[in-house]
């Protein structure tokens, strides 16, 4: 009898894991890469090499990191760099990897009462929005988004939730029911360009600011602990980072477009 089919399998169970093996992934991800179509472009491709079943739950950052906190879910797709860092400091993540970037910019209605044409950075637009009192649609929902533009308002000196119910309009929604609600109420609001571009109902509102270095927004991407999460598929994760960090990954995501435009820029390390 032949030694073969032994050595065989003891090479069968020293390979690494197949697609096969890596079965579904589930990413807890932000809104904004969803809204915007990046993933229908860009996960086909990886479905197709890894033959991996990628499945995503489009949430708001905070509630993203919770879900993985959680263990509800395999890997973290966000923009809120500092709660990235934390989750992982904490023990809940493997690393944080830069992955691709883009920006935030200020909406508003064309007539601009603020007047955020003259403001000579994103703090004192922020603050300009305060002074004259005109409407605030803000996600107030612990996204990325809402926590860039928490960080703004502190750097403009001023805290709008004393005026929650007046001018600063608190939806608890996502990016596209806010965005309706400025549109609708003749607010400003921020939005990452992604998810402004994509956005078809911009009615009367256009972009008032834009291009302050405050406004930059990176996006990461983080492998949820099997020590934390034993039950997490770290095989799919760990080969989805892998993609989405390697040429293929960042070539797609360069050649992702709306209307001729680039929507996001890839970065990764």
């Amino acid at each position: 009898m032949t030694k073969f089919p032994i050595a065989l399998a003891l090479l069968l169970l020293a390979a690494p894991a197949t697609a096969q093996e890596t079965g579904r992934l589930l990413i807890q991800s932000t809104t904004s890469t969803q809204n915007s179509g990046l993933y229908e472009a860009i996960l086909p491709e990886f479905e197709q090499t890894t033959g991996i079943d990628a499945q995503v739950v489009a949430v708001g950052t905070g509630q993203a990191l919770t879900n993985a906190q959680n263990c509800d879910g395999d890997l973290l797709f966000v923009h809120a760099k500092p709660a990235e860092e934390a989750f992982v400091a904490e023990g809940f993540g493997v690393a944080r990897h830069d992955v691709m970037y883009n920006d935030f910019v200020l909406i508003g209605p064309s007539a601009d009462p603020a007047g955020l044409g003259t403001a000579d950075s994103a703090a004192a637009a922020f603050a300009a929005i305060a002074d004259s009192g005109a409407a605030f649609a803000s996600r107030g929902d612990d996204s990325g988004t809402h926590k860039a533009e928490l960080a703004l308002w502190s750097a403009a000196g001023v805290d709008p939730t004393g005026a929650s119910g007046d001018w600063y309009l608190e939806t608890g929604s996502g990016m596209g029911a806010t965005l309706n609600i400025a549109v609708a109420e003749d607010a400003y609001a921020l939005t990452d360009r992604a998810t402004w571009i994509s956005f078809a109902n911009k009615g009367d509102a256009t972009i008032l600011f834009e291009g302050d270095e405050a406004l930059f927004n990176q996006y990461g991407v983080i492998v949820v602990s099997p020590d934390h999460c034993p039950s997490a598929n770290t095989a799919a994760a760990e080969a989805f980072e892998e993609w989405i960090l390697g040429d293929a990954g960042q070539a797609a995501i360069a050649a992702f477009e709306v209307d001729g435009q680039q929507l996001f820029f890839p970065n990764a390390e």
